[in-house]
């Protein structure tokens, strides 16, 4: 048999596609992988992660393991990552070795709020006021300039609300100074927003990038609860939202998804808060509302095959399971014909961890117009 000749950034069907960490993301990228014909090989600290039990291959070691990143190097085609909290030297090492996409610039950039923050203003897209705080001087004299209250966060490693602190008089600043490591930190004007809005661009490796459908995004104890989808929001709104993420992709000349999280001020102003340079919570939806998902996007783009429009064909609600009580519910949802039920094959339900999610899928065109207590149920 002939097989015709591919171009030179185009991996064939049963290329190996290397994931660095095994959390649900590289799970749920995994499986998409395979959809398409690629194998995938998790390369993660933990043994047994919710990547690895669906993966062709596994490598249980340290990011800083040159050995052992070595000889993964060797054995895949491509090399992404699931979260970017991944080593920015664990790249640097491989990046000599196998592509890696999205690549470590846009790692570097996603795993620090300062460079992240310089970035959006280089890339026009605004940002509420924020001050870099290398000492407690700096905290005080950022206070007295943005005012109060405001947050104080790390610059890196933070998430669902980690590594934070709402600074809501003087006399609070330096105990969370002091709590929070590691220095420098960021101070954030606090931001009276409305709703937060979140949207999602995949970019391939020509450059094309296409985007998804604005979400709204609610929360519980500063983890993702629930995503809208499409965003209840004016149409203007939702456009400039996806217009934000498709220039930062561009801007970052990122190879694969990223998710952009963005504050909407009462008055339709819209301000990034955080970006993901790869699949994002807020995106789950997109496996079971469109023709072709986060997922699958990012791993087309890794792979080098051409971007197809999302193509949303129905309205969506995504919750998330996060903890023992919420994942308690899986049987109901199970049985819910409306609902796409998701589990993360995750051997511990502790508490504020996120143990799958479940979508409800309703006629496309219906969110708007029906009560959230219908739309929340069997949620």
């Amino acid at each position: 048999m002939t097989h015709p000749v591919l171009p030179p950034v185009l991996l064939p069907p049963g290329s190996t596609i290397g994931i660095l960490g095994g959390g649900q993301l590289g799970r749920m990228s995994a499986l998409a992988a395979a959809a398409l014909g690629y194998r995938c090989h998790v390369f993660a600290p933990e043994d047994d992660s919710p990547g690895m039990q669906v993966a062709a291959a596994r490598t249980v070691a340290a990011y800083t393991d040159a050995a052992a990143l070595a000889a993964f190097a060797a054995a895949v085609d491509v090399v992404t990552f699931e979260f970017e909290n991944v080593p920015a030297a664990t790249l640097d090492a491989i990046a000599p070795l196998v592509p890696c996409r999205p690549g470590v610039a846009a790692l570097r950039i996603g795993q620090d709020r300062v460079a992240e923050k310089r970035f959006f203003e280089q890339a026009g897209i605004p940002v509420g006021p924020w001050r870099a705080v290398h000492s407690l001087a700096e905290l005080e004299s950022g206070i007295a300039e943005l005012g109060l209250p405001a947050v104080l966060k790390t610059t890196r490693m933070g998430y669902d609300g980690r590594g934070q602190a709402v600074l809501r008089a003087p006399g609070d600043a330096a105990e969370a100074f002091a709590r929070l490591a590691p220095h420098p930190l960021i101070l954030e004007a606090f931001i009276p927003f409305a709703k937060e809005v979140s949207a999602i661009a995949a970019r391939g490796v020509d450059g094309q990038v296409v985007t998804f459908d604005a979400v709204e995004n609610r929360h519980a104890h500063h983890i993702l609860d629930l995503s809208f989808a499409p965003a209840l929001v004016p149409d203007e709104v939702a456009l400039q939202a996806r217009a934000h993420v498709a220039a930062l992709a561009t801007a970052l000349e990122l190879v694969g998804v990223l998710a952009l999280e963005l504050f909407l001020l009462p008055d339709g102003t819209l301000l990034a808060n955080e970006m993901a340079p790869r699949p994002h919570n807020s995106g789950h939806w997109t496996m079971d509302a469109c023709h072709h998902g986060q997922f699958e996007l990012h791993m087309r783009a890794v792979a080098g095959l051409p971007l197809p429009e999302p193509g949303r064909h129905a309205d969506a609600v995504m919750k998330n399971l996060v903890g023992p009580e919420s994942f308690a519910a899986w049987p109901t949802l199970a049985a819910a014909a409306d609902v796409a039920l998701h589990l993360y094959g995750k051997a511990e339900a502790r508490t504020g961890r996120k143990l799958g999610h479940a979508t409800r899928l309703l006629p496309a065109g219906t969110l708007r117009d029906t009560p959230d207590a219908e739309l929340l149920s069997p949620l």
